[in-house]
């Protein structure tokens, strides 16, 4: 059975609190970037998303400008997901899948310190970010796989999960972690389910903002501001919205946490 561990991979701490969910707008709120590092018996670690990388952290300027003025990055080096990696006793190196549920830097900053990770990701996800539109070239920082990953792009086809399709389960990972097509958010933004014995995790990534979407309510009015300023395509991303809120209403032994919500990080 695998081990699943929570990290949050890179505090955010933007101004007026409350537009992002916290209880006043004189004090910062508080956004994170969830990561799940999950144990497996047989295919060393499985890292989903990897937040602010290494190199983000001891050289801010690497993020524009304009994202650390909007979301305070605290770009601490210890929660770097390589830092969290060795301070639970493992290498590097033992991170031999990372699953990304899409590539926007606060994502993908850490692929860099997995160099001999196999990267998974939906095929749409992966043409959009390495032949990006016009539009889609402000989200994406290509440094950020500068290194040339070991891209496992997937189809958008495959099998039913949960009531959700064309779900594809990883190639050369025997435990059931699968990702979950959500689009919307970018071309080809995914989640990731992975089992934990009778139950299971979800990681929505940027599908949701807020745990009040999960059960039918708006987000928080400066998240909601922020949804729409990023989403690639808005009827996909609303369909998305849905879909979670009916799963999380009619699917008890599934547990949905998303990147940015930290009420979702489990023991937060």
């Amino acid at each position: 059975m695998p081990r699943v561990h929570h990290l949050d991979c890179g505090t955010m701490c933007p101004v007026a609190g409350k537009l992002t969910g916290g209880a006043s707008w004189l004090r910062p709120g508080t956004m994170i970037c969830h990561c799940l590092l999950v144990e497996t018996p047989r295919d060393g670690l499985v890292l989903v998303d990897t937040g602010f990388g290494a190199a983000d952290c001891d050289d801010p300027r690497r993020l524009p400008a304009a994202f650390r003025l909007l979301t305070r990055p605290r770009l601490d080096p210890a929660q770097a997901a390589v830092a969290q990696v060795r301070a639970l006793g493992f290498a590097p190196g033992d991170v031999r899948h990372v699953v990304i549920t899409h590539l926007d830097l606060d994502h993908a900053g850490g692929l860099g310190d997995f160099p001999a990770a196999r990267v998974h990701l939906h095929r749409a996800e992966h043409a959009g970010a390495t032949r990006p539109s016009f539009t889609e070239r402000v989200r994406y920082l290509p440094r950020q796989w500068a290194h040339g990953p070991r891209w496992a792009a997937y189809a958008p086809e495959g099998d039913t999960w949960m009531g959700l399709p064309a779900v594809r389960a990883l190639d050369g990972v025997a435990d059931d972690i699968a990702l979950v097509p959500l689009l919307g958010h970018s071309r080809g933004h995914s989640g990731v389910a992975v089992r934990d014995g009778d139950r299971w995790w979800l990681h929505a990534g940027d599908a949701i903002f807020h745990r009040d979407e999960l059960a039918g309510r708006p987000a928080p009015a400066g998240l909601r501001a922020l949804a729409t300023i990023d989403e690639h395509d808005r009827r996909a991303r609303l369909a998305s919205v849905a879909a979670l809120a009916e799963l999380a209403r009619t699917r008890p032994e599934v547990t949905i946490v998303c990147s940015h919500d930290p009420a979702l990080l489990p023991d937060a």
